[in-house]
């Protein structure tokens, strides 16, 4: 996979803003970047589409920009000219596809059936926008279309929204989805550019599902067992022997071995595997001996390299 898409991949959800005003620009990708999602396609329906780019290219340099809505070679040469390192557009057009290639830069075209795929392969491109994603028959249809291209990655747009996106990124051939309800338009018309970082932050939430599981204690292998009973009778629950730890019901785990500097503490999420890619696209790292598989061969469990406050953090397949 192209380093861009790579990038997207791991960030998993990709906003697509619509600027009326160069001012917002800047408060608006800082919302972005704060609430978790440093990446945007920029859509070129506006005149102010190349200028927001470039302010916000020079200002927040960590964020991932791309041109959306792109159906000119000479839109195109103005998103490259404000700093863009993607392009997309809402249908495949070949002569903008092979521009963009001649160019260098990663296109994402729109498909919604076979023959756009079709026309996308021949250009080399294995990953595809499918717009408008809801309208077309949403999951259901870009299932039955990526049976027979089974090489081919989407990124649907159109309908996406907090409550059907876990259901789509559950399916692995979909890099990552793009949408607009975490950009509320009034929000940014009102310049409530918090309203726009807390429906960021609710946005990453819900697709990674983070969700307190248990907090582990450290012991040792002839304590362990005691120091979860002394537990399960505080909380009126039973214990759970393991191998290498006891359950006081499903809060509690005491560990026969150290754990961290002060124990750990265990997160369930929708999945490890993109979990990881999003924190790893934050620049967290991960101890990559501590992997654990389900029978599918499904990452299970794993823990961050880094403890916070003495404790090791871990994550878990709901």
């Amino acid at each position: 996979m192209n380093e861009i898409l790579d990038k997207i991949s791991r960030i998993g959800i990709v906003p697509v803003i619509k600027i009326d005003r160069v001012e917002d620009a800047l408060p608006l990708g800082k919302a972005l970047c704060e609430g978790g999602l440093p990446v945007a396609e920029v859509t070129f329906r506006t005149e102010h589409a190349k200028k927001a780019m470039q302010i916000m290219n020079k200002e927040l340099p960590q964020m991932l920009l791309g041109a959306g809505t792109v159906l000119t070679k000479e839109q195109v040469d103005d998103a490259l000219e404000a700093g863009a390192k993607f392009i997309v557009s809402p249908g495949l057009n070949p002569e903008i596809v092979r521009y963009c290639i001649e160019k260098k830069v990663p296109v994402i075209p729109g498909c919604a059936n076979a023959s756009d795929i079709e026309a996308a392969l021949s250009f080399g491109l294995t990953t595809v926008k499918f717009f408008p994603a809801e309208p077309l028959g949403g999951l259901k249809m870009i299932k039955a279309l990526a049976a027979p291209y089974v090489n081919v990655n989407f990124m649907p747009t159109g309908g996406i929204k907090e409550s059907n996106i876990v259901e789509y990124l559950d399916y692995d051939r979909i890099v990552a989805c793009g949408g607009t309800w975490m950009v509320d338009a009034k929000a940014i018309k009102e310049g409530n550019f918090d309203r726009i970082k807390e429906l960021t932050q609710n946005a990453v939430k819900t697709m990674l599902g983070l969700e307190l599981a248990h907090v582990g204690v450290n012991a040792d292998e002839t304590s362990a067992e005691d120091v979860a009973g002394e537990f399960a009778s505080l909380l009126q629950c039973e214990t759970e022997p393991h191998s290498k730890s006891c359950f006081a019901g499903k809060t509690i785990e005491v560990m026969k071995n150290k754990v961290g500097t002060h124990g750990h503490i265990a997160y369930k999420v929708n999945s490890v595997e993109r979990a990881v890619r999003y924190y790893e696209s934050l620049g967290y790292t991960f101890d990559e001996s501590s992997k654990a598989y389900n029978d599918d061969h499904s990452l299970k469990a794993i823990y961050f390299e880094k403890e916070i406050g003495g404790f090791k953090i871990h994550l878990l397949k709901k």
